[in-house]
């Protein structure tokens, strides 16, 4: 048999197989890669978040979920279908907020979110968990990947082998029949041999530039190291502090801001031990002492707790936080829009702060990210008695609404999806 022929079979053989793992790979990644795009920044598998727990839930109701085309109905549209449903509309009373619609999701690939909504759940919170907030761990893509990877490579060596065994065979065979044959021309300066590794290293090096590309500057899960340290859920959980009491610049321009200094020592001059909390554990489980983070504070804020009357707030000195929420320099991104007008919470970006001790990253915070919340997130649509009056303007909605064309508005249509809004 030529030669060629057996190494173009064999070629194609390795891409067909590649191919079918590789497109495997990605068909088990679909559900996980959907569920924390569409879901986990309000649910978790194993636990009530800002809302319910998900594990388990195709079994409630009396298995009512476990028809995809009833729950298909819940998810493209939740506000028409908790008018006629009590359970879902006892959920809105439970978490304070309707869930946001999907009207794009298709049946394929809810029924991939539930897939993996109930593998994940049956392997328990020891297993393949979607992440919240670091408690749980997230299984790791790169182990499936490193077997394929391997089992391909075993391929590569055997048809190398078949080719040479093959290529010695017909030597020995022309040498019986005293047939002259040439001598092979070396792998190294065969033209056919090099087109094709340059061609697959060329293949590979675009995946891996462009994979790389496109993770470039997303910062899931960043949690740096602090000068003091701030357990959010302490302030914010246990002793409730809003959020807007640090962050007030959040209502009313485009960043939230840090809290100076001296807005720290409103409290701290008075709170100058930690001693009835909860005991306190930096991100690698070593306890902290809180008493000694307080005298930080007042070390930056030039005060002595000793001799409080003699402070002098103006001698105070900087904090050097380091910024953990950081978007490139061509996005524009204002917190007073979406939380003053969009009614937005903290949560919904920033994940469970109030129960985090070392705040990281919750969400990635990409293009596709803020996209899809801006084609599913309805605005508070004006109607003379309630709802936001900017949205007043808009009279094709507003006769799209009593029509019965549209039954809400979403960000998307308000021109939320224009490059502009957020690129300059």
């Amino acid at each position: 048999m030529n030669l060629k022929r057996i190494f173009r079979k064999n070629l194609i053989a390795c891409f067909l197989v590649f191919f079918v793992l590789f497109n495997t790979q990605l068909v088990a990644q679909d559900g996980k890669v959907l569920f924390n795009t569409k879901c986990a920044s309000c649910h978790n598998v194993f636990k009530s978040t800002t809302g319910p727990a998900l594990g388990g839930f195709q079994e409630k109701e009396n298995g009512k979920w476990a028809d995809t085309k009833e729950l298909l109905k819940w998810v493209k549209n939740p506000a028409a279908y908790m008018a006629n449903d009590a359970y879902t509309a006892g959920l809105k009373a439970q978490f304070g907020s309707v869930m946001s619609s999907f009207s794009d999701i298709t049946e394929n690939e809810l029924v991939a979110i539930t897939t993996y909504i109930n593998q994940t759940y049956e392997k328990g919170p020891g297993g393949a968990v979607a992440t919240v907030q670091g408690s749980e761990t997230e299984e790791s893509p790169n182990k499936n990947v490193f077997l394929f990877g391997v089992i391909s490579l075993i391929m590569a060596i055997v048809v190398v082998v078949l080719m040479q065994v093959n290529s010695n065979l017909k030597k020995l065979s022309d040498d019986v029949e005293g047939i002259l044959t040439p001598e092979p021309t070396p792998f190294y300066k065969n033209k056919s041999y090099i087109s094709i590794a340059a061609i697959c290293f060329f293949v590979a090096s675009g995946y891996f530039v462009s994979n790389g590309a496109i993770d470039f500057g997303r910062q899931k899960g960043y949690q740096p190291k602090q000068p003091i340290f701030y357990s959010h859920k302490v302030h914010a959980g246990i002793n409730q502090i809003s959020c807007l009491y640090c962050h007030g610049n959040a209502m009313e321009s485009r960043h939230a801001a840090i809290p100076s200094t001296n807005e720290c020592m409103s409290c701290h001059k008075a709170i100058v031990s930690y001693e009835k909390g909860p005991k306190l554990f930096d991100k690698e489980g070593k306890e902290i002492n809180g008493t000694a983070e307080i005298e930080k504070l007042h070390k930056f804020a030039g005060f002595d707790p000793k001799n409080p009357s003699a402070w002098k707030p103006e001698m105070a000195k900087p904090i050097e936080w380091v910024k953990i929420h950081n978007l490139p320099d061509h996005v524009y991104f204002n917190h007073s829009q979406h939380i003053k007008a969009g009614n937005v919470q903290c949560q919904s970006c920033h994940g469970e702060i109030n129960k985090m001790d070392v705040v990281s990253q919750f969400s990635e915070l990409s293009m596709g990210w803020c996209i899809n919340c801006h084609r599913d997130t309805k605005v508070n649509f004006y109607d003379k008695e309630k709802g936001n009056k900017f949205y007043s303007i808009y009279e094709k909605f507003h006769n799209d609404i009593k029509s019965g064309k549209m039954d809400s508005v979403t960000v998307g249509d308000i021109g939320g999806l224009e490059c502009q809004k957020c690129h300059y």
